[in-house]
């Protein structure tokens, strides 16, 4: 699972040849650490004209964070993050006078900086003009994260139906996107409602999940063990689901977290109702369901036998849909769903067509269920990993795992924990205003995404 070239032309010998070669060099990315300060300098928090008034709030609560904001751009600084507040354009050209001084400090962005747009989503009733303004802004954030080096990231919080630049859960996807937390997010652009309920939610604690309980299906080893550990650090009892076959890991991972092991297999008819019992009984209540568990059967469509069809449909898609239902029907309040999608439910893959469907179909599901969790204050989103570094990518041939490390915009393959951060973000109480969302975790995999 090491990615021996990103270490090798970061360190020692190895990194001065590099330099003279000209070969590529991806960045060690920053990852969370707790005590590490927001963000690697000062931030500079630029604005059209008539989007001062929300600059102005973002800025107090960037202050209130303890970060340095500056409101001038200067090149005698090494900058954190840029962030650009663009809610209140309404003109093309309105965007040219903060996009540029946002560009004059892109030379001066320090290592593992952050570039951040916040602007508001195209609506019904908008003039083509409104609408051209505000959807332009996606294709300038998606190109700009293309030009960044050295681990820097960009990425958007994208306003819908009114929602106020001081709302908790957009403040929360600005503080996660400044993170380290989002080391592996990239060139995306999160949208957040109006429907949120995280009023007076301490957006600056390092436990954000005390009190919750959370099931992570698959948990017994790799992504889905990262996301138990993530989401316990962050103050869950977590519940470790994975089948007998697993016993050995899953107890390892339930162990590590302070948790408890259910071994069971989610194709299972009564799976929903074991899960939500054994929560129930053994910890007092279920706030929080992470579906982890999947197989892959790759195979061209010309040489795919039904079973390999069957069985990736019946774990990844058939497992979801039933365990949702049964958990719709005891009508939970504030229950946080995070399914487990892919980019290759996005753009496909050579293969995959039987595991792309099913992921493309957990895209479908958790749009059509948010509606009906957020009637009882809940969330359903989704999480698409890229090439991330796991046991399974790990015996992928050589030749294809350099080529998938480097597509990225960041050159390289991510982490599980880096899976597990946008997972606990998207679960916790400040992100009731993201709901039936998609959240890439891809290094900007996708050509044009």
């Amino acid at each position: 699972m090491t990615d021996r070239y990103t270490q090798a032309v970061n360190s020692g010998v190895t990194k001065t040849l590099a330099k003279k070669l000209g070969l590529p060099r991806p960045a060690i990315l920053r990852r969370y650490r707790a005590g590490d300060p927001l963000t690697v300098g000062p931030v500079l928090v630029v604005s059209d004209g008539a989007s001062k008034g929300a600059a102005d709030t973002l800025a107090q609560a960037l202050l209130e964070w303890d970060v340095d904001v500056r409101r001038q751009p200067t090149d005698d600084v090494r900058w954190g993050a840029v962030v650009l507040v663009l809610t209140e354009a309404a003109e093309p050209t309105e965007l040219a006078e903060p996009v540029l001084a946002a560009g004059s400090v892109l030379r001066h962005l320090a290592p593992n900086g952050r570039v951040m747009t916040v602007s508001r989503a195209p609506g019904e009733g908008d003039s083509p003009t409104l609408a051209a303004t505000r959807h332009g802004v996606d294709g300038f954030l998606r190109s700009l994260a293309k030009e960044l080096r050295a681990g820097a990231t960009a990425n958007g919080v994208v306003l819908t139906d009114g929602a106020a630049v001081e709302a908790r859960s957009a403040l929360a996807a600005l503080r996660f996107f400044l993170s380290a937390k989002s080391a592996y997010v990239d060139g995306q652009l999160l949208r957040v409602g109006p429907a949120d309920t995280a009023a007076g939610t301490d957006l600056t604690t390092d436990r954000p999940l005390e009190g919750k309980v959370a099931v992570v299906t698959g948990a017994a080893r790799g992504i889905g063990a990262a996301i138990a550990k993530t989401l316990a650090r962050d103050g869950a009892t977590v519940v470790c689901v994975d089948v007998p076959a697993a016993g050995e890991g899953l107890s390892r991972t339930a162990n590590s977290v302070g948790g408890t092991a259910l071994q069971l297999d989610v194709t299972a008819d009564d799976a929903g109702t074991r899960i939500l019992a054994h929560a129930r009984e053994r910890h007092g209540g279920l706030d929080v369901v992470v579906h982890n568990a999947g197989i892959v059967r790759d195979k061209l469509l010309a040489n795919m036998k039904p079973a390999q069809w069957e069985a990736v449909v019946a774990v990844n898609l058939a497992a979801q849909l039933r365990i949702n239902d049964t958990l719709l029907a005891a009508g939970l309040d504030g229950l946080h769903i995070v399914s487990l999608a892919s980019t290759s439910g996005i753009a496909g893959n050579k293969g995959q067509t039987n595991y792309a469907f099913t992921k493309a179909g957990v895209i479908g599901h958790t749009r059509a269920t948010a509606a009906l969790l957020a009637a009882r204050g809940g969330t359903a989103n989704a999480v698409a990993p890229g090439f991330i570094e796991t046991d399974m990518t790990s015996s992928i041939p050589f030749a294809t795992r350099e080529v998938a490390r480097r597509l990225p915009t960041l050159a390289q393959g991510g982490r599980p924990v880096d899976v597990a951060e946008a997972i606990a973000f998207l679960a916790s109480p400040a992100a009731t205003g993201v709901n039936g969302q998609v959240l890439r975790v891809c290094g900007q995999h996708l050509v044009g995404q």
